[in-house]
């Protein structure tokens, strides 16, 4: 039987309100605010029916302190008070429906009923979640190995806190798919979810874009902008690469995350924003703080909660129903359905996908499309694949050349990098030293890069033993 507590001064008001539901639910009172905050603790209720003028606290201030303690449980607003403003004033703290004294006793208990219902169902929902989070499944995003599971559980319970998280993950790993999914199982899920690149944005561009202009700012400003974070305002914002932001908009960032206000590009007026910060790095943000790239203060404030992504190469016992999954999408986008061989499928999980998740994705895509059978096997997979590593630039094939043909950006870029890295790698007879010297990193930054992109010399272990 669901439990109803009551909370109103007026001991007739609580008479009736018993007896109108006393015959299908278990009934709780309590005379203040004070008196009920015990009894949420020993009776657990499942509705609580609230009045708005209490002695002491209000009803609308302990509506307020119930959401900021985590109370999820729902409230009915029952008042004298006949009034658009206290109406709407609780439901933006978190009541879930206002009833006014005087009502008909049958709306009552129709008003109770849904709300328990609604309730019932929400719980059945987030145990769902919970569940497929456990089992290996989160939002668009799919893994069973304990370290993807570790993941999803993380993001599910960081999801309704509404705190800044930091997702660290190589490129292609779903970092952005992570973060849409957290928005979705928030509060703020109904609200505006903005992403923006910080890798892909022009210095020159990136403070304009996040802040927003006036016009007249500079040339070209026509007229006034708002920017992501007045269009994020009440809903999340994720900040995508955020390790490649330049430090003066790091700064800006950390002053709006302190002040929970910003200033546009050519005002003077500041304006205070409701945003939650959710952001994304594939870089080692801790070797960036020791180069004086990224701020150490803007470090902390982000990572509040810290979910890492592991590579793909880390959990190959995922690419089986990954694969499955994504010949799934693709065919109902193309119209045609294969099936993997063993072979081909052995060939992929021998394979070390730099580029991760959205590598596999692209790959059987293009295997999808070329394979003449109802099987993909191994001569249908790009060259690279099969050989387990990646394919060096042909004879006379400029690196700039190189990824030209790919239509994703991030994929292209990907291409290049390893191309170019792979040619200056031979050049200098696979010397780290030398070649990070001659291309402007540091020793530890192109090994970071080179784990990165699944590059090592042929024959020789893994980056850290080159030299």
């Amino acid at each position: 039987m669901k439990t109803i507590l009551i909370v109103d001064d007026e001991p007739a008001a609580r008479y009736a309100l018993r007896r109108a539901l006393e015959s299908r639910y278990r009934m709780v009172e309590a005379d203040s605010a004070a008196a009920a905050r015990g009894l949420l603790t020993t009776d657990k209720p499942d509705l609580l029916l609230l009045d708005v003028v209490l002695p002491g606290e209000d009803g609308l201030t302990f509506l307020k302190w119930l959401r900021q303690e985590g109370h999820e449980l729902p409230v009915l607003m029952v008042s004298a008070l006949d009034t658009a403003k206290s109406a709407v004033e609780a439901l933006q703290l978190g009541a879930a429906d206002y009833l006014v004294k005087g009502y008909e006793l049958e709306e009552l208990r129709q008003r109770v009923a849904n709300l328990l219902k609604l309730s019932t169902l929400e719980k059945e929902n987030e145990n769902l979640r919970r569940r497929l989070a456990t089992e290996g499944q989160f939002g668009q995003m799919i893994g069973r190995t304990a370290a993807m599971r570790r993941a999803f559980e993380m993001a599910d319970r960081v999801a309704a806190a509404d705190s800044t998280v930091l997702i660290l993950g190589e490129s292609g790993t779903g970092k952005d798919l992570l973060a849409q999914e957290i928005h979705a199982r928030s509060q703020r899920s109904g609200k505006a979810y903005v992403a923006v690149n910080c890798a892909a944005l022009p210095e020159t561009l990136i403070e304009s874009e996040l802040f927003g202009f006036e016009r007249g700012a500079f040339t070209g400003a026509a007229q006034q902008k708002k920017g992501k974070f007045e269009l994020a305002s009440g809903g999340t914002l994720f900040l995508d690469e955020i390790g490649d932001m330049n430090p003066v908009t790091q700064s800006k960032v950390l002053r709006a995350l302190e002040n929970r206000t910003i200033e546009r590009l050519g005002g003077t007026q500041s304006i205070a924003v409701d945003v939650r910060i959710i952001s994304a790095t594939h870089r080692n943000l801790a070797a960036a703080i020791r180069d004086g790239k990224f701020r150490e203060d803007l470090f902390y404030r982000l990572r509040v909660v810290t979910i890492e992504l592991p590579p793909l190469r880390a959990h190959k016992e995922d690419i089986s129903i990954l694969a499955e999954a994504f010949l799934q999408i693709h065919g109902a986008r193309l119209g045609r359905t294969a099936l993997l061989t063993k072979e081909a499928l052995a060939a992929l999980e021998r394979y070390d996908w730099p580029g991760n998740v959205r590598e596999l994705k692209n790959a059987l895509e293009r295997s999808l499309v070329l394979c003449r059978n109802a099987e993909i096997g191994e001569e249908d997979l790009a060259e690279e694949i099969v050989r387990g590593s990646p394919t060096l630039p042909r004879s006379g094939e400029e690196a700039g050349d190189y990824g030209l043909q790919e239509k994703d950006l991030r994929e292209a870029k990907r291409k290049f990098e390893i191309a170019f890295l792979l040619k200056q790698l031979g050049a200098h007879r696979w010397n780290i030293s030398r070649t990070a010297a001659t291309i402007g990193l540091h020793r530890q930054s192109l090994q970071e890069k080179m784990r990165e992109l699944g590059i090592r010399r042929p024959g020789q272990g893994p980056v850290e033993d080159e030299e």
